[in-house]
């Protein structure tokens, strides 16, 4: 026993406790930085979301095929990839399956993967499948577009990284906590992160002002408003910066004797529960007062709604803006821009997140035209064997049957047909029915595709501009499939909608827009609108107002009344080459209070010395409103009768008025027939129409300059779906009438049509298809109640070609 002891004695080291911490604490630092905690900026995953979703891939659990049991996916990985517990895998998997944790899932879930407020139902309950978002991400694999390495016990290999065709980092962002180090990186946009991409693609020394023209700031899955806006501008330009996130709410009447504050859109990864909790102990603390009770209306189906019941006689502005500064309804979100680049950990901004990105994908797309090079240029060695073979297939089978072993028919078809080592063992190889089934023909066929093939592939890697081209082609195709609208507003820190870019904005002219779509925007300038030029499906301009960016506006709806706006809280559109981009712009429903149903139909500035109001409404009735400055946010300037609702209403810039009827009617006269009413008039006769018909245009004209277009259509189809002929005529062929008479007949119908279904009266008019582009409109002609001209599609929407024909536009 004593040499026993002895000798375990002798095995006994001293280490050094300092030593011995350092090196363990380096050593499970190093494993949580690079194996745990940091994602890779090029595909923006950590290793265990990667080794989900390619386990996933190997798996077959692809968006075409049935869901798999949770529990599965995750023993798959733990058994083969990630050697850590399954608690931390299901996590992960669910997560990407959350859609208001990730903008866009990477994981398709089927059964109870938690809420805001909730967690989880056990992995053996629920069930996944990759979302087709993750193919994109896996896709090109088996091409050798990325290295892989062993796994954790040498058995098997995984791919260091993932080819990742979408740009997960900036899209799905990221967030974790190593040691000594932390990364939170909010979610964007695909579309906008697809537009900075190509911007920077096309050329590398873009300014960081430019790319967040393009990628303007986070959009949060869950919506919300981002208030702060040079704290995103420092996260871009340094890789840290913060920024608050508010809740969006609205005031509105929940019953009938009360009227509360609906939230329906919440900070990041808050639930409405907390808001409950918070409220329930700002109340219980006397903090918050004014609160009658709150009700969570949040299902599925309507999404968030949080109703906040607010007590007779308190200002529910003011009790919001209390909430706002007690609860979780605004949340500070701090960036910190840190992934593995190389290998090494870093503080990236968004240029660099940009660029390894594109570097990344770049040598993806390289990688894999080598290998379909490869593979072609194998393929066309073979075929041109075979052509050899087949020219005398008589002999090739002579000297197979005749050698003694295969290595002397290798040989002999080598010396005899001039072949080489790999086309004799492809030939050998074959099976003698398949040989003889192949042509001349279908050999010369695939030879010369594959030399075609081989051209382009070779044309990838030798022209930088190609290979830029096919890159940016392939962003464009995940932006269409998988990118959806923004749905984070953009505020700066005093509640002004304007774009992140820090930049004072000075008070000048500008030009107010509506589009057909009821978007609203301002320019950066005042110089004239150039041609119509659509970039985005359904943006033209359907209204156009002079202001000055800090003057205060009005916005007219077709339910009469006048809402005060103000100018420098619109987004700003710049004016390029071609028309400004009203993609850019914001609802209408997102500026402005409008009720249920209630739209927008004309602009108008609010200067007392300016030309006045025109309004016409559908049952035909025309007024004047003179201007009038009200100390208020919003009042009626027409009283309708029930069933009526204004078609749009103009500045009085023009000499006449004119009305289009849907029966092809047109009626002009001279603006001072309708005498200036006070705000509760309600108007009087502007034309009078046949029974069934309605007004499909209004607007001040000039019958000197301006053109007549009118599109017509069946009854009983949608606007935009169907579209008969097309008429464009000048308004100098159009007698004047005098004021509530029928007019005069402007376009005949032909079989198949009975109702106009659009007109328009400027000067320059342009008709935009339902993708946006323009529809070429016919000739004029100089027939007034001619019949139309078949454009070959539909039309979508009527706007303006330029400023110069600032009237509105009514569909």
């Amino acid at each position: 026993m004593a040499n026993s002891t002895e000798e375990f004695e002798e095995h006994i080291l001293d280490v050094d406790v300092t030593e011995e911490m350092e090196s363990s604490f380096l050593e499970y630092a190093y494993s949580v930085i690079y194996a745990r905690a940091l994602p890779d900026a090029r595909d923006g995953l950590k290793p265990v979301q990667r080794r989900i979703l390619f386990s996933m891939d190997e798996m077959g659990v692809r968006p075409d095929k049935g869901h798999v049991k949770c529990a599965r996916v995750v023993g798959q990985v733990m058994g083969v990839l990630h050697p850590h517990g399954d608690g931390a895998i299901y996590d992960a998997l669910v997560r990407m399956a959350q859609p208001w944790a990730m903008r866009l899932p990477l994981v398709d879930g089927h059964g109870n993967f938690g809420s805001l407020d909730a967690g989880p139902a056990a992995m053996r309950y629920t069930e996944c499948r990759m979302a087709p978002p993750a193919l994109a991400m896996t896709a090109g694999l088996d091409e050798d577009v990325v290295d892989f390495r062993p796994n954790y016990d040498g058995k098997d290999t995984e791919p260091e990284v993932l080819p990742a065709a979408l740009p997960n980092l900036l899209v799905n962002g990221a967030s974790g906590i190593a040691v000594g180090m932390a990364t939170n990186i909010a979610p964007h946009n695909l579309q906008e992160v697809v537009s900075a991409l190509k911007a920077l693609l096309k050329d590398r020394e873009t300014p960081l002002e430019e790319l967040m023209r393009h990628l303007p700031g986070p959009d949060f899955p869950g919506g919300g408003r981002i208030i702060g806006l040079e704290g995103i501008r420092d996260a871009y330009a340094t890789g840290r910066g913060s920024f608050k996130v508010r809740a969006k709410a609205s005031i509105e009447r929940v019953s009938a004797r009360r009227r509360g504050i609906v939230i329906t859109e919440l900070p990041y990864l808050v639930g409405p529960e907390k808001i409950i909790e918070q409220i329930k102990k700002g109340v219980d603390s006397r903090k918050l007062v004014g609160i009658a009770g709150v009700k969570d209306l949040t299902d599925l189906a309507n999404g968030t709604r949080l109703v906040i019941e607010v007590k007779n006689g308190i200002n529910p502005e003011a009790l919001l803006e209390q909430l706002y500064r007690t609860t979780k309804l605004e949340d500070t979100f701090a960036i910190n821009a840190v992934a593995l680049v190389e290998g090494q950990p870093r503080t990236l901004t968004l240029k660099q997140l940009l660029e390894v990105y594109l570097d990344h994908r770049l040598q993806v797309t390289i990688r894999r035209t080598e290998h379909r090079l490869g593979k072609a240029q194998e393929r066309l060695h073979l075929v041109r064997g075979l052509l050899l073979a087949i020219a005398d297939i008589d002999e090739v089978i002579a000297i197979v049957r005749s050698s003694e072993d295969a290595a002397e028919a290798r040989s002999r078809l080598m010396t005899a047909f001039d072949l080489d080592e790999v086309q004799a063992n492809y030939i050998l190889d074959m099976q003698l029915r398949r040989l003889t089934k192949y042509s001349t023909l279908e050999l010369n066929a695939e030879a010369d595709e594959l030399a075609s093939r081989i051209g382009e592939l070779q044309r990838i890697l030798d022209d930088d501009a190609v290979l830029n081209t096919l890159v940016a082609s392939e962003l464009d195709d995940v932006a269409t499939r998988f990118g959806t609208s923004r749905r984070t507003v953009l505020l700066a820190s005093d509640g002004v909608v304007r774009s992140a870019a820090p930049l004072e904005v000075p008070d000048e002219p500008c030009w107010v827009l509506l589009s057909t779509t009821g978007r609203a925007a301002r320019t950066d300038s005042a110089g004239p609108l150039p041609a119509l030029g659509p970039r985005a499906p359904h943006d033209a301009i359907a209204a156009a107002i002079k202001v000055t960016s800090h003057a205060d506006f009005g916005v007219i709806t077709n339910t009469g009344r006048l809402l005060r706006a103000r100018a420098i809280e619109l987004p700003t559109v710049p004016v390029t080459t071609t028309a400004p981009n009203l993609q850019g712009g914001s609802a209408a429903q997102e500026l402005w209070a409008l009720e249920s149903g209630e739209r927008v139909v004309g602009l108008t500035s609010l200067d007392p010395g300016g030309p006045g109001l025109a309004l016409g409404t559908m049952r035909g009735v025309v007024k004047r409103v003179n201007p009038e400055v009200m100390g208020k946010d919003s009042w009626d300037v027409i009283r309708l009768d029930e069933g009526d609702e204004v078609v749009s209403a103009v500045e009085l810039t023009a000499p006449h008025l004119a009305f289009v009827t849907s029966d092809a009617h047109l009626l002009h006269f001279s603006a001072g027939l309708v005498r200036p009413q006070g705000r509760l008039g309600g108007g009087v006769a502007g034309v009078k129409l046949a029974d069934g018909a309605r007004v499909v245009f209004f607007g001040g004209v000039d019958p000197g300059q301006d053109m007549v277009v009118t599109v017509a259509g069946a009854s009983d189809s949608l606007f935009g779906s169907a579209t008969g002929g097309a008429k464009v005529t000048p308004l100098a062929e159009y007698p004047t009438k005098g004021r509530a008479t029928g007019g005069v007949r402007c376009q005949r119908f032909l079989k198949g049509e009975t109702t106009l279904v659009a007109a328009a009266i400027g000067r320059s008019v342009a008709a935009v298809a339902p993708d946006g582009t323009p529809v070429a409109l016919p000739e004029p002609t100089t027939k007034r109640d001619g019949s139309g001209v078949s454009l070959g599609g539909t039309v979508q929407a009527l706007g303006f070609r330029g400023s110069h024909d600032a009237r509105e536009m009514v569909l």
